[in-house]
């Protein structure tokens, strides 16, 4: 058994089972992979894919058991690189960051470019997409770091370590009949079109909660993953918009009027996590810590160290969350 069989089968996997695309990824040849996957079926004595002819069906049930072990495997070799690394140039590196839009816009660009200043060596790739796929792409290591604030729960091997907390805001032409009420009520809000964020983005849940326990149904009229598209809409008159705070500049919005939701709403936490078994190098250190001043290294150390999610919430229980 080589790593290098390992490898084809992981990709194969998350290439749909297409063959010539993850020959064509990997810089090498169809024939080649095809070859080495079945000396390895031939070894462990077990079909890993199902055929038909020539072409991969789908995955066996040892198969699905042998991908996922060779996931762990080739993490493991992934983290005994990034310790030779940073015992031989630790300021010299890579860093994959998976996040939504509204963090990559609104919060985190005075921390990349503290971070680049600190460290011109460090190559940081951000990868933007909704809070399922930043979760999976953390889970399955496409990025080291998810930061998000919805789904990263759903994933039992990523550890998540809260960085702060947030509310939202209502903005509304400065003609709209709200500009003008001092403190919004929920009844209130629901009488117009709303303008959001989609579902399952950037604390929307906390949004739809509010509605159903007070028994009223918003009328959701157009969503979107970026909140600077949800404030063109709004200026079109398409509705109200709600959005997250942060997300509102006094100077660039000035042609709409923000109200405070957060007496509407109940906060949302924003998390940072990585998989379980992830080396962290020390300017990946550097990084949780400019953005999350309360994540020092030893409170991430100590979270690695946690077992289960009763002992994580153990650390953090008396952490005075920054809010924004």
């Amino acid at each position: 058994m080589k790593l290098q069989q390992l490898r084809y089968i992981w990709e194969v996997a998350h290439h749909d089972l297409n063959v010539s695309a993850t020959a064509q990824s990997l810089y090498t040849s169809q024939p080649g992979i095809s070859k080495q996957i079945r000396l390895l079926e031939d070894e462990l004595g077990v079909e890993v894919f199902s055929r038909s002819g020539k072409h991969l069906t789908h995955i066996t049930p040892a198969g699905e058991e042998i991908i996922r072990v060779a996931g762990e495997v080739l993490r493991k070799v992934e983290s005994i690189k990034q310790v030779a690394l940073e015992f031989s140039d630790e300021s010299k590196g890579n860093l994959a960051i998976g996040t939504t839009h509204t963090q990559a816009r609104y919060a985190l660009p005075p921390v990349i470019s503290s971070f680049i200043q600190r460290f011109p060596d460090v190559a940081l790739h951000m990868h933007q997409g909704t809070p399922m796929q930043i979760s999976e792409m953390a889970a399955d290591g496409t990025v080291d770091f998810a930061i998000a604030t919805e789904a990263l729960s759903l994933f039992n091997d990523l550890i998540m370590m809260p960085c702060y907390r947030w509310n939202r805001s209502i903005v509304v032409p400065k003609d709209h009949p709200l500009a003008k009420i001092d403190k919004l009520t929920l009844k209130e809000l629901a009488e117009y079109p709303i303008v959001t964020y989609v579902f399952g983005f950037t604390g929307r849940s906390k949004l739809d909660e509010a509605f159903e326990k007070e028994g009223l149904k918003p009328k959701v009229v157009f969503t979107a993953a970026d909140a600077d598209v949800i404030k063109t809409y709004v200026r079109l008159n398409l509705g109200v918009g709600i959005v997250a705070h942060m997300a509102v500049d006094p100077e660039a919005d000035s042609d709409l009027v923000c109200l405070d939701a957060s007496h509407l709403f109940a906060a949302s936490v924003t998390k940072l996590g990585f998989r379980r078994g992830t080396y962290i190098r020390g300017y990946m250190y550097d990084f949780i810590q400019s953005f999350a001043p309360h994540l020092t290294r030893e409170t991430v150390d100590a979270a690695i160290a946690c077992h289960s999610k009763a002992e994580l919430d153990e650390i953090f229980k008396d952490v005075e969350l920054p809010v924004y």
